[in-house]
């Protein structure tokens, strides 16, 4: 599937100048596809991704531009880590799962139907650190790599998640767990000082712990190339054709870029990237496709930013 989406590549980049169709108006369009008959397909979507609003909407508008292939409904999955997950989708049949977003890398490319189009623009390979009030002086003047690891700032991380090596690559020290809702558990236990989110989740995912003594330190980003891609299982390829042709019809109508503003501006803005010190590190597990994707993504972040501001 990965060669036939090569040509959406380049578009990618100008997608922030389209305008189009409203995202309050597709969102209400995915809502009610979704909530129509039980006849219609059901595709599962894996629950992480399901309760976040931005990525349930941009699956959907991707099922909606495709109507000539059938009606659908979104369904919320079983709430499987995310290794447990990738080892249901590659299986391919279990009817655990069909859809998952998640960080890509070479394993995961190789195993399952990737469509690599970047679901935030990019954003998820800029992190910032999520920690406690307590823990804000540790940061206070790290403004390299070295500094991080001289400073012994640990990060948790998630134990199938591909930040985890990545971070190890740099020296980076690495917390580990297996299951996303308990690192927020072991930041608030002392376990380690920075929990890794991206700018694109990071925002909804406080939103939803829904712990004022969860802060954002103000004044980092840690930024490696790491595309977000949309993945179904390697014997789907009507589904994983299906999301492609979705996604290029998107971006060509204006509507994906309307997407972006409309989820994306908002964690831009309030995060200030501009003004914060990028700690840039590199990805060595990234295929030659998405590491060039990867590092202009990295290139243009701060025309990406403005963008977003328009």
């Amino acid at each position: 599937m990965a060669s036939k989406v090569r040509s959406l590549l380049p578009i990618i980049g100008l997608c922030f100048w389209f305008s189009g169709l409203g995202l309050p108006e597709v969102a209400a369009e995915v809502e009610q596809s979704a909530d129509q008959s039980s006849r219609k397909q059901a595709f599962m979507l894996w629950y992480r991704n399901y309760d976040n609003p931005a990525i349930r909407s941009l699956v959907g508008l991707a099922l909606a531009k495709t109507s000539e292939y059938g009606d659908y409904r979104l369904v919320r999955s079983r709430e499987l880590t995310q290794g447990r997950a990738l080892y249901e989708l590659a299986n391919d049949k279990s009817g655990l799962i069909d859809i998952i977003n998640v960080a890509t890398s070479p394993a995961r490319e190789q195993r399952l139907n990737a469509i690599p189009v970047p679901i935030d623009g990019g954003l998820l390979g800029f992190r910032v650190c999520v920690t406690v009030p307590e823990k804000l002086p540790l940061f206070e003047g790290v403004r390299t790599l070295d500094d991080l690891v001289e400073r012994g700032i640990s990060i948790g991380q998630g134990s199938h998640w591909p930040d985890t090596p990545i971070l190890k690559a740099n020296g980076v020290s690495v917390v580990t767990h297996s299951h996303y809702e308990i690192l927020f558990g072991m930041l608030r236990n002392n376990r380690f000082d920075c929990f890794a989110r991206g700018v694109s989740e990071v925002l909804h995912d406080l939103e939803v712990e829904g712990d004022p003594g969860l802060v954002i330190e103000p004044n980092l980003v840690i930024a490696y190339p790491m595309p977000s891609y949309l993945f179904v299982g390697p014997e789907k390829d009507l589904l994983a054709y299906r999301l492609q042709l979705g996604l290029e019809r998107a971006i060509e109508d204006g509507t994906f870029a309307e997407y972006l503003r409309h989820y994306f501006s908002r964690p831009v803005m309030s995060l200030n990237l501009e003004d914060r010190h990028i700690i840039r590190l590199e990805n060595p597990y990234l295929t030659e496709e998405s590491r060039h994707l990867g590092r202009n993504t990295l290139r243009n972040l701060q025309q990406r930013v403005k963008l977003f501001a328009d």
